[in-house]
């Protein structure tokens, strides 16, 4: 598929290159009756991206705000729809996925093999699990979230100032792809913590993708946001570098 055609509700390229990992993963998947279930949906961007790519999504959220954001942005994509719906109502419901969507989902979580525990019972027998997490060891994480989130701890004069830094240069505590009023990150998995919980829940990966490397690092993340030729390098970078240097994986997992 040619990215030019492409209709992109992200901006960053490091998000693109997200999407793009998913939707080609999924490409043997688009036929007429294939379920895609997207979980974790937030505001819709990735369910709405693969509807009109011609794939049938479902997007479910633990979140009233964020579906109804979803559902308000959605109305020119009918095979798409969306649902508030817990993990224990998804097993209740007893519908089996081709595919499922678990992006950027699994770092908020207190349990997060509890949800990849309800996705295996979801998700129809040669079908496929995309999972797409932070390196938690990599530059984002490493020298930007988990100093702020040890700051806010404290809640001293620096933190007060970091508050007041961010909202002058334009940033704000929600993402395009989620609204929710709680987007902490509790995990922080390394390439093997990621390996391991996939498999100590039955999956077996089969493909590995990394995001960027320091776009999201300030001061760089500064004139990055600003210039998408620097965006474009740096997940070029990201490609050649080792594992433990991108800021993010993405993954596509079976059922062993």
């Amino acid at each position: 598929m040619g990215n030019e055609k492409i209709k992109y509700e992200y901006n960053r390229i490091a998000d693109r290159k997200r999407v793009d990992f998913i939707a080609e993963q999924l490409g043997d998947l688009l036929k007429k009756d294939a379920k895609v279930l997207d979980v974790g949906c937030g505001n819709g961007v990735i369910s709405r991206h693969l509807g009109r790519l011609g794939f049938n999504v479902t997007g479910v959220d633990v979140s009233d705000k964020t579906i109804e954001i979803a559902q308000s942005l959605s109305k020119d994509v009918p095979n798409v729809t969306f649902m508030r719906k817990s993990a224990e109502e998804l097993v209740a419901s007893g519908i089996k996925y081709d595919a499922i969507i678990c992006s950027e989902v699994l770092e908020h979580l207190t349990n997060p093999g509890a949800l990849l525990d309800v996705l295996r019972e979801s998700l129809a027998p040669g079908g496929k699990l995309v999972v797409t997490v932070p390196n938690g060891n990599g530059p984002r994480e490493a020298l930007v979230t988990k100093p702020v989130l040890s700051m806010r701890s404290k809640n001293n004069w620096m933190w007060r100032l970091v508050v007041r830094l961010k909202k002058s240069m334009g940033y704000s505590g929600t993402t395009v792809q989620s609204a929710a009023d709680n987007l902490d990150h509790i995990q922080f998995f390394s390439k093997k913590d990621l390996e391991q919980l996939l498999a100590s829940h039955q999956f077996k990966i089969k493909a590995f993708g990394k995001a960027n490397f320091i776009e999201d690092v300030f001061p760089f993340s500064f004139f990055a946001k600003r210039m998408v030729f620097l965006q474009k390098m740096d997940c070029k970078i990201a490609d050649i570098l080792p594992y433990r240097f991108t800021g993010g994986f993405f993954t596509v997992s079976e059922k062993i």
